[in-house]
């Protein structure tokens, strides 16, 4: 095959491309940093004349421009797998909506025939190489799926995109795309970590970094507390420490260059980190440019429990906005208002318990203050109204907060009640004990 020939055959300008899309089409947008931008620049030209247009994506980093034109609501609806602070407004202003899953199920979505059948396709990848293929960058995730069911597939290139080498679905082959797109090749979008870590983070993360022993393969979830977890893996005596996440940050790379990961003790894709997505800062994505010893996967391989139990001593780290007393994890929702999204937080959290000798942290602060309001438990008697439960009782294993950290693991309502009201913050537990026992959870003797 003559790839160069086939490539300015297949070549367009973003108007062009811009061009397919029709009113009552459904689009897929890519993935994080993989968002299209010049052909989103000519799309949102054309949208004031056209209607019911369905765009589909995630963890926006940067505000689209079909978000800018003239009463959005009245001509596309932004659906999304995972919501952003971009598409939280989004949400709010009425043109947005968030779509709950299990990360790890998504391709088969696509496949399956569960999601209408995506028109168009469009996304950044990197330079096309010697062998015709477009690499997805750190946005393998569900990509692939998406292209081999979409009607048309439009690639934006970037010559700024980190080249992600990739262990399944990491690429996309000319053959099997519809147009190219030349793009303005801007810097790829940066994801910050969440500021300074503050006492409870460090607090929190000194009760689970005692936990993790030498040759575990790591999963990191995003946020402050997380992001303390590796900064202290980093400064540990920890060795020979694996890889295999959902989404790849800034923490993993500073393990790594303080010489605790090798991969070398992992059961499956030994010496790789496997990931499904990344997004962080420059640094990050240096890193993983052209980097052999990270691995771009598709997401229906990174989150599934069933591979995650194949690695020996799994450690799951993720954070929660609340829980109840019977071990419900509400991590993606202040009541009826979403947050986030599920993603791939239960994926691991029942993974890292099937593995063998495995653990599941779900970390949260004991408190919170609304802005104008008084402080908070995280831990209350039952979730809030319209709050999700995003890991079930039955899957949730440790709980830390700054102070202390709790096994729920085979314990009934009354075992689960005392040991969570005693990592509550001591201004809440009298009235959570109040409620425990009206609720029919709390026995005399737990108060011996």
């Amino acid at each position: 095959m003559d790839f160069q020939k086939m490539y300015q055959e297949k070549l367009v300008s973003a108007a062009q491309a811009a061009s397919v899309v029709k009113s009552g089409d459904w689009v897929d947008y890519g993935w994080t940093t993989g968002t299209p931008v010049a052909v989103d620049r000519e799309i949102a030209k054309r949208m004031p004349e056209l209607h019911d247009v369905n765009f589909r994506g995630g963890i926006l980093c940067w505000v689209p421009e079909i978000f800018k034109i003239e009463n959005p609501g009245e001509h596309l609806a932004w659906n999304s797998w995972h919501l952003s602070g971009i598409e939280r407004k989004a949400v709010k202003a009425g043109y947005a909506y968030y779509a709950p899953i299990r990360y790890c199920e998504l391709p088969r979505y696509y496949r399956d025939g569960n999601v209408p059948t995506p028109d168009v396709a469009v996304f950044q990848v990197a330079p096309m190489d010697e062998h015709g293929y477009f690499n997805f960058g750190p946005n393998a995730s569900h990509l692939a799926a998406v292209c081999e069911t979409a009607k048309k597939v439009i690639v934006e290139v970037n010559t700024n995109m980190p080249y992600c080498f990739g262990g399944t679905e990491s690429e996309i082959h000319i053959s099997d795309v519809d147009m190219i797109v030349e793009g303005e090749n801007p810097a790829i979008a940066e994801l910050g970590g969440g500021g300074e870590p503050t006492d409870v983070d460090r607090a929190v993360a000194n009760l689970i970094v005692p936990e993790i022993p030498n040759g575990a393969c790591l999963q990191l979830g995003i946020g402050g507390m997380p992001n303390t977890v590796g900064a202290m893996i980093a400064e540990s005596d920890l060795k020979d420490l694996g890889v295999h996440t959902e989404m790849y940050v800034d923490a993993f790379v500073d393990i790594y260059n303080a010489g605790k990961i090798t991969g070398a003790k992992k059961n499956i894709d030994k010496g790789r980190q496997a990931y499904a997505f990344g997004a962080g800062t420059k640094k990050l994505y240096d890193f993983l440019d052209h980097n052999p010893g990270c691995m771009s996967s598709c997401v229906n391989y990174t989150n599934d429990p069933y591979v995650v139990a194949q690695l020996d001593n799994f450690i799951s780290i993720n954070n929660a906005v609340d829980i109840d007393l019977f071990g419900q994890v509400n991590a993606e929702s202040n009541g009826f208002h979403q947050i986030s999204g599920t993603g791939g937080q239960l994926d691991f959290v029942m993974g890292a318990y099937m593995s063998k000798g495995g653990k599941s942290f779900i970390c949260m602060s004991s408190t919170f203050q609304p802005k104008g309001g008084e402080l908070q438990s995280r831990i209350r008697p039952t979730l809030a109204e319209g709050a999700t439960a995003t890991d079930p009782r039955t899957a949730t294993m440790y709980v830390v907060t700054e102070y202390g950290m709790v096994n729920l693991k085979g314990c009934s309502m009354w075992q689960r009640a005392e040991r969570l009201i005693s990592i509550a913050h001591p201004q809440f537990r009298d009235q959570l004990i109040k409620d425990a026992e009206k609720m029919g959870i709390w026995r005399n003797s737990n108060k011996r």
